[in-house]
């Protein structure tokens, strides 16, 4: 069964014609996280600790 995320966010980094990736939360805390180019994207979900490791990754490798 899907999850329902809600308040998705668009990344300050995505490309202004629309196309982007958002992240979303779950109400048991998961991170959602979707590309709007796709019709029906598939949702990657990342625990609170996954994402929190992720983004500390990305931030430190960039």
């Amino acid at each position: 069964m899907t999850k329902n995320f809600h308040g998705w966010r668009k990344s300050r980094h995505s490309e202004p014609n629309g196309g982007c990736v958002e992240a979303g939360r779950a109400v048991d805390g998961t991170i959602g996280v979707r590309d709007t180019k796709l019709d029906r994207s598939p949702v990657l979900e990342f625990s609170p600790a996954e994402w929190t490791r992720f983004l500390n990754r990305i931030r430190h490798e960039a």
